[in-house]
């Protein structure tokens, strides 16, 4: 059975080479033609490393989803030197002396990172400010002042102390940059630093050890990069899903909306796919019919005490 044109590949990326350039690299590779739709969730800066999960086709309409699962990073914080990107693609705005510090102090100010923080991203990011790319108007030497949001840092452990380098691993929520943390970090043990490496090791329930290195991309032959391919039905692993008949199925392709009482009767336990939910992705649903994925919804509530169903992405 051929694979799935629609889905996700995971690509290891390369140093110096940007996420939209993995993106050509595949795109090409498949050869389905300038209308056939290829993305990313999660942009990786040139200088970082490590997974990139690219979407394929329909994969594409998964992209907000893939991009709010939780993220771990193996990082290297070099104390000392500042620079105007907090990563070593910048120029120096600071070199400063670094005293001793004690492993058990700098465990011990990591562990204040840990959790929800507040967290204002690089002037060098993708972030919209007055309408324009945050580091498009760096680069022109124009002020850039982006607002705090609030992050969350589910663990930040030191793996290794060798002065002036610090080998951090961190897991944390989606839209945390590793960047701004390790430099507010660096603040706070005292002569400040940059980001000096970045390796994405995972991404949700995808690892990097299941990736296929991007320098192989364009030497694959097509068929290879098709099996290696994700379909639909499979690249959220940890989202609920609810298997309807064809008839149902059938409906919903062409555009009817059940309320959640018909859902309910597929599903006897339904509810209980909503106890103690703490965000809006862990309320996502998958309608599934067959081996397809049709769409993604939730639950909504309507005056009168009913219950719809919110359609979130719907699939061909």
């Amino acid at each position: 059975m051929k694979p799935p044109r629609d889905g996700i590949l995971l690509v290891d990326k390369e140093e110096g080479e940007s996420s939209h350039g993995v993106v050509k690299k595949v795109k090409s590779a498949l050869s389905y033609g300038k209308r056939y739709k290829v993305g990313h969730a999660g942009t990786l800066d040139p200088f970082a490393t490590g997974l990139l999960v690219i979407l394929l086709g329909q994969g594409t309409k998964l992209s907000r989803f893939m991009m709010a699962g939780e993220k771990e990073y193996l990082a290297t914080l070099e104390l000392g030197i500042e620079t105007d990107t907090l990563d070593p693609t910048g120029s120096v705005t600071a070199v400063r002396d670094v005293p001793r510090l004690s492993s058990g102090f700098i465990r011990e100010t990591a562990k204040r990172y840990e959790g929800k923080i507040q967290q204002t991203p690089p002037a060098y990011s993708a972030v919209k400010h007055n309408g324009s790319r945050a580091y498009t108007l760096a680069r022109k030497g124009l002020p850039v002042k982006l607002k705090e949001r609030t992050v969350t840092v589910h663990s930040l452990s030191i793996d290794s102390v060798d002065l002036p380098e610090i080998t951090l691993r961190v897991r944390c929520g989606g839209g945390t940059y590793i960047r701004t943390l390790a430099a507010d970090l660096a603040r706070d043990l005292g002569p400040g630093g940059r980001l000096k490496t970045l390796r994405r090791l995972k991404s949700g329930a995808f690892d990097v050890a299941d990736a296929m290195l991007s320098r192989d991309i364009l030497n694959e032959a097509h068929g290879q990069i098709q099996k290696r391919g994700i379909p639909l039905l499979e690249a959220l692993p940890g989202m609920e899903e609810i298997v309807i008949d064809e008839t149902l199925a059938e409906k919903v392709r062409l555009g009817y909306q059940p309320h959640w009482n018909e859902l309910a009767r597929v599903v006897d336990p339904i509810h209980s796919l909503f106890e103690n939910t703490e965000n809006d992705q862990e309320s996502l649903i998958k309608l599934v019919s067959g081996d397809r994925l049709l769409a993604i919804v939730k639950r909504e509530s309507e005056e009168g005490g009913h219950e719809k169903v919110e359609f979130e992405r719907v699939f061909s």
